[in-house]
């Protein structure tokens, strides 16, 4: 498969920051869309992805159609006549209930692959997360075979979760599925910040005046929409695709890069050592008492203290051919989308 022709991809969530990058690279590379959306009526999930068909001047290649991914009855339907399934469409947030978090991977996952397998869509991309992965064990490189064996958190679980139960079903329906497992993904182009990038505006601003060094690793939101594309396009692939080029870094190092290219902000320059983060964890809750909203609990950062995000995208460069947008420029696209 190689682009050139007319095949149908559908996509869920392509009012997302994936999700719509994902239209784009797809549009650029002549094939047509047909993305969800849960409310066509609501312009803020629809018109920036209708302005990547419109700067492209392929309007006709793009078909936008209402669907709730918690709705089991509509996807068969809506999938016919589609050569392929990229299923993006999730709940990304460490806050809100655990149960809408998990239930929306989990179902959304169930009924989008048993309508494909219905529909006669055999080659599914699916977005997964290194939180799938896990940070553990600490000190050793982390590829596509190791599992997240300590998910506590809601997100974590859901991620874990709803990709095994991806490959479960996949071995069921004799789909052929492709998973991607981007890290922390950077880069502008949302219309509601992600928690990727949602601290970037605090840092920004001064809002902390010292960052914590948790582990992090991050990859521009350009190449996990092409990473999704190559998944597809590429015969012989198959199984995980770690998307984590820029590993094994800390947001204390993100903060002071943003500082180093944007010398006009306020982010943190200096780090918080960890043994002083329980005080951070302190402040945090002091700040919610008062009405702010939590970002550091006990439960987050112990999980991002444990572990690290020494991860491997040898597999992603090797057989998808994926070749990586630079640090400062995953920095500076998501800086340049707060200011």
């Amino acid at each position: 498969m190689d682009g050139s022709g007319a095949k149908r991809i559908f996509v869920t969530g392509v009012n997302g920051h994936i999700g719509n990058h994902i239209v784009r690279d797809l549009l650029q590379h002549g094939y047509t869309v047909r993305g969800s959306v849960r409310d066509l009526s609501d312009p803020s999930k629809t018109k920036h992805v209708l302005a990547h068909a419109a700067a492209l001047g392929l309007e006709r290649n793009l078909e936008l159609v209402e669907g709730d991914v918690l709705d089991a009855d509509v996807w068969s339907e809506l999938l016919n006549g589609c050569d392929g399934l990229f299923h993006t469409a999730t709940v990304y947030s460490n806050r809100g209930p655990a149960t809408e978090i998990i239930d929306t991977a989990n179902k959304g996952t169930s009924h989008l692959l048993r309508a494909a397998a219905q529909a006669g869509v055999r080659r599914i991309v699916y977005t997964s997360s290194t939180a799938a992965i896990g940070t553990k064990p600490k000190g050793t490189t982390k590829d596509e075979s190791v599992w997240n064996e300590d998910a506590v958190l809601p997100y974590t679980t859901a991620k874990t979760q709803s990709e095994r139960l991806a490959w479960k079903l996949a071995e069921e329906h004799g789909l052929d599925l492709r998973v991607i497992n981007p890290t922390a993904v950077l880069g502008g182009g949302f219309v509601r910040p992600t928690p990727s990038v949602d601290f970037f505006q605090d840092a920004i601003a001064g809002r902390f005046p010292v960052a914590p060094k948790f582990p992090m690793s991050v990859v521009h939101v350009r190449d996990v929409a092409k990473a999704h594309r190559r998944a597809y396009e590429v015969d012989e692939a198959s199984g995980r695709f770690i998307l984590a080029p820029h590993a094994n870094i800390t947001l204390s190092t993100i903060c002071k890069r943003i500082r180093t290219l944007n010398p006009t902000t306020k982010s943190p320059k200096h780090s918080l050592p960890n043994f002083l983060v329980p005080i951070a964890v302190l402040q945090d809750w002091l700040g919610g008492m008062f009405g702010r909203q939590r970002q550091l609990t006990r439960a987050v950062a112990k999980n991002l203290i444990q572990g690290d995000t020494n991860y491997s995208s040898t597999k992603a460069e090797k057989v998808l051919g994926m070749e990586w947008e630079e640090f400062d420029t995953c920095i500076q696209d998501t800086v340049d989308a707060f200011l």
